[in-house]
């Protein structure tokens, strides 16, 4: 490819991973590094907080590739050595080891890293006091199966799909799980009242308590963890404690780098962050052509799909296509597994197309002015595919609401 002798992904997980890889299938041939700052292969997050969580898979089975696959495609794979400064002028990446790589193009898919409580944002630094446990990385998840030995008091700061998901997780291990976030219900924003209204149900079944408030602080007796403080002035005594409050995008390496970054590394419909710059998964910031809005999306799917995007458009050149995709994500909370696609912010109307809440197995559809924005499916992963097209294409809602195709005589 003219120009790109040297390309250099800056981020080895699921988004990192799928670019390197896009780009030897499109036919790059040049010299490609695919960094990670972790000692671990490339490997996929949502089950750790899931089956890594829980013990029931090994280490290993969250490997995207295998060793080998790296070498076959010719990635110079670089783990356990952070990027600390993109020199634009210079046409390089320098590392933490001291080492200097020249990039024609970079790829920042650095990912995020777990928010603190208020007062402990410098915590990756001087250390959290024993018992305060994040959930990102491999190494979180290990650590944090096994504190959960014993059946101890977990209080899960913050209830979105990763703090819901973990603590499920903790009490199939035994754990006294208590979630603790503003909202009434857990996931309504995300979910829709049906859907949130089953985990909430399956929460209870489980025995986790839920308490609507804020976590402020952990409270601490000798090093080590006694419980949290809340913002209404009251005390939960806790053993461990999960913070699951949100994410900061790892920009930190670019600054004076010339990049923008607001909330992650800003691009353009493209996925381009300025010339010989680019950005995939949880860290970019981008518009969304559908609605107008600016944002990071965090969900696997996104993240696999903006990689592939970007490796074309890094080597269309002027052929380059805006990367225009569904927001989609799922979850699976005990025996629910949920999926949601497009946006239900906003939506006005609901309309359940087959199954019933009752049932813990239906499929919905939500819609806002005259057409479908969103659809949820649980317990239904063959119907919830049907959806899509009705997102996607923004189906007319009328009197009558639009109805998925059947299935197929071979999917009954």
């Amino acid at each position: 490819m003219t120009g790109l002798n040297d390309i250099v992904v800056v981020g080895a997980g699921a988004a990192g991973a799928t670019t390197a890889e896009t780009l030897r299938r499109q036919g790059y041939d040049g010299r490609l590094t695919l960094l990670g700052a972790e000692p671990h292969l490339p490997y996929d997050r949502p089950p750790l907080s899931k089956q890594i969580l829980t013990g029931h898979w090994e280490p290993d089975r969250i490997r995207l590739r295998a060793p080998e696959a790296y070498d076959r495609l010719g990635i110079d794979l670089r783990l356990g050595i952070p990027a600390t400064r993109l020199d634009r002028t210079g046409r390089a990446v320098e590392l933490a080891d001291g080492s200097r790589l020249r990039a024609d193009a970079v790829v920042v898919a650095t990912g995020v890293r777990p928010r603190r409580l208020p007062g402990r944002e410098g915590a990756d630094r001087c250390g959290e006091p024993a018992g305060v446990y994040v959930l990102r990385t491999l190494d979180d998840a290990l650590r944090l199966h096994a504190a959960l030995a014993g059946g101890p008091r977990l209080v899960v700061a913050g209830a979105g799909l990763l703090g819901t998901e973990a603590a499920v997780a903790a009490r199939r291990l035994g754990a006294d799980v208590t979630l603790v976030c503003p909202a009434r219900v857990p996931l309504l924003d995300l979910l829709g009242p049906h859907a949130a209204g089953l985990v909430a149900a399956t929460h209870r079944g489980l025995g986790l308590r839920v308490r609507r408030d804020r976590v402020t602080a952990v409270t601490t007796a000798r090093g080590a963890v006694t419980g949290v403080r809340l913002s209404d002035g009251s005390r939960l005594d806790a053993d461990l404690v999960l913070v699951a409050t949100g994410s900061v995008p790892c920009t930190d390496w670019l600054r004076g780098s010339g990049v923008s970054v607001e909330d992650g590394v800003v691009c353009d419909l493209l996925s381009a962050a300025g010339p010989g710059v680019w950005a995939a998964g949880d860290v970019a910031n981008r518009p969304d052509p559908r609605t107008g809005r600016r944002g990071r999306w965090e969900h696997r799917t996104h993240a696999a799909e903006q990689a592939m995007a970007v490796a074309r458009n890094l080597l269309a050149g002027t052929a380059a296509r805006p990367f225009a995709p569904l927001p989609s994500f799922w979850t699976d909370q005990h025996d629910l597994k949920i999926q949601v696609f497009g946006d239900l912010a906003g939506t006005d109307r609901c309309h359940i197309a087959e199954g019933s809440p009752a049932e813990g197995r239906f499929t919905a559809l939500y819609g806002a002015g005259d057409h479908v924005r969103g659809a949820v499916a649980v317990n239904m992963p063959r119907q919830a595919q049907r959806l899509r097209t009705l997102v996607e294409t923004r189906a007319a809602w009328t009197d009558r609401p639009p109805q998925p195709t059947p299935l197929g005589a071979a999917d009954t």
